[in-house]
């Protein structure tokens, strides 16, 4: 809904907040148990339902292509939960762009649209090349170039049917019709981002919304990203209003500030540890977190979201003075955390700080537009 404010009209974007995962496979740090990945599947399945049951707005499920992940196929789980649910937005977070076929990608998510009856959406980004390329194709010397073309290929779908198309990685497509066709008449895709402010400038050139990833470090370490992708799309003409943001983080409200920096350390230095990035291949183990550096991000200054529901509600306003994003998704649950307590999240995420951050930053982004 458009509002005036000094003769100037700013469109009303209604902030949202979700839920997402990755389908870690972890162990539990307190027994040493490993659940199945048939368990897991259950639980990334429960979870999305009780997002939409408590209010949220959105559930998302990253893909990863290592054996300790179930996330390989988001459409695939996120049609499981479509089938439990009515309301709640279904998107990647994020979907390995580079590493798949446009078409094929399309063609899965406009079928999750219309099992979800228009819920869809993707977050394309570049994910990790050393999980997926080994898989798919052996691109990495023409990874930004690949990623480029096959986002542009992936916009380029949405609005044409039958499409013609010609690139430099794939065979062309000559009146190609790519069926089925979703419910929604453009399927919602962002452009999913990291550090790099070169790829917040790429996707601020074509267009689409941006979702970038404020993960671990400093609260403000993705501003340089948002003012590139900003400055590309006003030098490229896109209009401001439809220059929507997203952040990604990693966060965990609990009843108490001081339960939940315990159980985050324990569970998210667990996680880092046991699942977290390796570079130079996948099986080895990441890197040791000590809790004061936990503690540092946990502060006002870094950018985990976590704490008492209070406090989180605090975290999040500061986070979106610096960034003005319409959409915030935390990972929850990263680490082994017992489903109870991941689901006892999800509910203070959705009962206690979604009802109060909405109308607020609502209202604050309809203004700062």
């Amino acid at each position: 809904m458009a509002v005036q404010t000094d003769a100037v009209a700013v469109q009303t974007v209604t902030f949202q907040i979700g839920a997402h995962t990755s389908g870690e496979i972890t162990s539990d740090p307190r027994t040493g148990r490993l659940p199945s990945a048939q368990q897991r599947m259950r639980d990334t399945i429960e979870q999305g339902v009780v997002a939409e049951q408590v209010g949220l707005d959105v559930f998302g499920v990253g893909e990863r292509h290592r054996g300790d992940f179930l996330t390989s196929s988001p459409a695939v789980l996120l049609s499981a939960v479509a089938a439990r649910t009515s309301t709640i937005r279904l998107t990647s977070a994020v979907t390995v762009l580079a590493a798949l076929d446009p078409v094929r990608l399309f063609q899965d998510f406009a079928t999750l649209d219309l099992v979800s009856g228009g819920r869809a959406e993707i977050i394309a980004g570049t994910g990790s090349p050393q999980d997926s390329f080994p898989l798919f194709g052996p691109y990495l010397d023409d990874h930004a170039a690949l990623f480029a073309e096959e986002l542009d290929l992936l916009l380029a779908l949405r609005e044409e049917d039958p499409i013609t198309w010609c690139g430099r990685f794939r065979t062309p497509l000559h009146e190609a019709d790519v069926a089925p066709r979703p419910v929604q008449d453009l399927l919602p895709v962002h452009v999913g981002v990291g550090v790099t402010p070169s790829a917040g400038a790429r996707a601020g050139r074509l267009g689409p919304p941006l979702a970038q990833g404020v993960l671990l470090g400093r609260v403000d370490t993705g501003l340089g990203v948002l003012e590139a992708y900003r400055a590309a799309a006003a030098e490229a003409g896109h209009d401001p209003a439809g220059l929507h943001t997203t952040v990604l983080g990693h966060g965990y409200p609990a009843s108490t500030s001081q339960q939940t920096r315990q159980a985050m350390h324990t569970h998210l230095a667990h996680g880092l540890q046991e699942n977290g990035p390796v570079r130079g291949g996948t099986g080895a183990s990441g890197s040791a977190v000590e809790r004061s550096c936990l503690d540092v991000q946990a502060s006002a200054a870094g950018a985990l979201v976590v704490g008492s529901p209070q406090q989180v509600i605090d975290e999040v306003m500061a986070q979106h003075e610096l960034y003005g994003h319409d959409r915030l998704l935390v990972h929850l649950g990263l680490g082994g955390l017992p489903q109870r307590e991941h689901l006892a999240a999800i509910e203070l995420l959705g009962a206690e700080v979604a009802p109060v951050l909405s109308p607020e930053l609502s209202v604050a982004g309809a203004l700062a537009g």
